[in-house]
């Protein structure tokens, strides 16, 4: 990737909402605070470099742009989910269409209740793969596995608290389980020792005979932001 590269996906990564920036020395280019010691030092621009114009898995042929994340890199909680859809793709963001104008609602809206200061801003957002499967359907496991590592250094490198997984998919994949996401759901399992809270992705609860999962992702949402936040 050439420097003129490099600076766009840095200056438009920056735009969207990610807080610190390094140097290769490891050097913050912003006034901002350190790393938590936890973490694995990398920072995610340097990931983001590494994918580049990734043709590693057939999800490349269809896409429009790369869906790396966005939030804030110092967060204690990550939320993960399965794919991008169309809108994510077009834009480059996770979780900006319907499905993640609701996700914007759960986060915002139930911090607000139980009253811990928290915007969706605040929190880390992204997805087990980082282009869209065409027509969304689910990411094969050969595609899973590719772009899993990029994944696994992103939570690395962050570190967080907890990690919320969104629906089915990104359940199976962080926790190695094959239990369906109902009976795993309000439940915490763990990644390399970090709590994962499983919970419904927000476009199943969009469905508008879904009631009850509704509740029951809420009282997931509250579980794990009182773990994390209190």
């Amino acid at each position: 990737m050439d420097a003129e590269t490099l600076r766009q996906y840095l200056e438009y990564y920056q735009d969207l909402g990610i807080k610190t920036l390094y140097r290769r020395a490891g050097k913050p280019l912003a006034d901002v605070s350190e790393p938590r010691p936890s973490g694995s030092g990398e920072p995610l621009f340097r990931i983001l470099e590494d994918i580049g114009d990734c043709h590693r898995c057939r999800l490349h042929e269809q896409r429009t742009k790369i869906v790396f994340g966005v939030g804030n890199e110092q967060s204690k909680l990550v939320f993960v989910g399965e794919g991008p859809g169309a809108d994510e793709d077009a834009q480059g963001i996770p979780f900006v269409g319907r499905a993640g104008q609701l996700l914007t609602q759960m986060i915002e809206g139930t911090a607000k209740k139980e009253g811990i200061p928290l915007l969706r801003k605040d929190v880390y957002i992204c997805n087990v793969v980082k282009c869209r499967p065409p027509e969304n359907r689910t990411p094969q496991p050969d595609e899973m596995e590719i772009c899993g590592q990029f994944l696994s250094r992103q939570l690395l490198a962050i570190a967080p608290k907890a990690i919320c997984a969104l629906g089915s998919t990104a359940a199976k994949y962080l926790t190695q389980s094959k239990e369906g996401v109902t009976r795993m759901r309000g439940n915490w399992y763990k990644w390399h020792d970090i709590p994962v809270m499983v919970t419904y992705h927000p476009s199943y609860l969009l469905r508008a005979y879904n009631v009850q999962p509704k509740r029951e992702a809420w009282e997931d949402l509250k579980k794990v932001l009182h773990f994390v936040y209190d």
